[in-house]
Formats: structure tokens, C-alpha cells, sequence
């Protein structure tokens, strides 16, 4: 596998940029439509801040842990989430997708499901990579339910697995996708998103 590099990925709902503080003032906007709606999420933005959030992803760019993007809503050309590769392992063919979230109003839309298509596409094709795993907190159905749409498999719970910024121990759910499970994974994404024209 191919060290992840911090590329554009665009497709016809949403573009993937490297994240900056030019997209601040967005995420912050995307983040305040609901802020109780990202409780779950691993970096709790509400209670860190985007000082250290923001500290917390170019710190882990720069040495490697993470390509870190921000998600761009084609429709309207701002940012209206973020999303990750981190446990990034060249020998061992892996990556893992995650630190993602979205503004509550863009839930449901193409923009998750195709931000998620050009990541494994980026993973598998051009990376070469043998295994792509999601996680998520076990408290978090809806996001349980997102990763089973787009075809992960369900691997089991990590019990007392990790300690949030509010103090709570989670419990983490993991998920994969493999490279022999990608190309129908692909196909069915492409038809779900594009029909059939994809």
C-alpha cells in the first residue's frame, strides 16, 4: 500500500479538500445547526473547541497519523463537515475511515454516501490498500446504521474502549471492508448514488 496523501477527491455531490483554517468559519457554521446531534462523535467539538480540534488534525497531519478534509457541499461550495484516514499502516495494507462528521441538515443525503465512495475508491484503487475499518460509539445507532448502508461489516464491540472529553468510557464498534469485498461494495454505492447511469 501507498502512503495517503492529502488530495482533492471530488465526485458530483461533494469535493474532499485538505482541511485549513479557511474552512473554519464554515465548521463552525455546520457545526451549530445542532450541536447536541454530535455528542457521539469521538472528538465532542462542543467541548473541545476549535482551537484544539483544529490543533488536534493538523498535529496528526503533520506527522502522518491523519489526511484530514474538510467536506464540501458542491450545491453551495462550503464546507459542512470533516472526515478522516487515520491508524494508517503501509506494511499491513490498512486505513481507517473515520473522525467524520456532518452537519444534521446534509444527514440522509448524497453527500455522506459519495464522500465515503471517493474515500474507499482512493483507498483501494490508488492506494492499493488490503483493509479499510470504520469504528464508531456504541451509543451511536444512526452512525451504526450509515456504515452497514455503505457495506461494512460488522467485526464487534470494543468494551471500555475509550475515554471521551466528557469522561464517559465508550464502547467502540468496529467495521471493515477488505479489498475482495470492494468491487460490489463499488457497484452498489455508484447505482445508489448515481442510478443507472453509474
Amino acid at each position: 500500500m501507498k502512503q495517503p496523501l492529502p488530495v482533492v477527491l471530488a465526485g458530483r455531490f461533494v469535493r474532499l479538500e485538505p482541511l485549513e483554517e479557511q474552512h473554519r468559519a464554515d465548521l463552525e457554521a455546520a457545526a451549530a445547526e445542532d450541536p447536541d446531534a454530535l455528542r457521539y462523535g469521538a472528538l465532542q467539538l462542543t467541548l473541545m473547541g476549535w482551537d484544539s480540534w483544529f490543533g488536534e488534525a493538523a498535529a496528526g497531519v503533520a506527522d502522518g497519523r491523519y489526511v484530514a478534509w474538510a467536506t464540501v457541499a458542491l450545491d453551495t461550495g462550503r464546507a459542512v463537515g470533516s472526515t478522516r484516514f487515520g491508524d494508517i499502516d503501509v506494511p499491513s495494507e490498512r486505513v481507517e475511515i473515520g473522525w467524520t462528521w456532518l452537519a444534521p441538515s446534509r444527514w440522509r443525503t448524497a453527500l455522506n454516501t459519495e464522500a465515503k465512495l471517493l474515500q474507499l475508491t482512493y483507498a483501494f484503487e490508488e492506494l492499493g490498500a488490503g483493509r479499510v475499518a470504520l469504528k464508531t460509539d456504541g451509543r451511536n445507532a444512526r452512525s451504526q446504521a450509515a456504515i452497514e448502508r455503505l457495506g461494512g461489516m460488522k467485526e464487534g464491540t470494543l468494551r471500555r474502549h475509550l475515554r471521551m472529553p466528557d469522561g464517559f468510557i465508550r464502547d467502540t464498534v468496529y467495521y471493515s471492508i477488505l479489498a475482495d469485498e470492494w468491487p460490489p461494495i463499488r457497484a452498489r454505492l455508484r447505482e445508489r448514488l448515481y442510478g443507472a447511469s453509474a
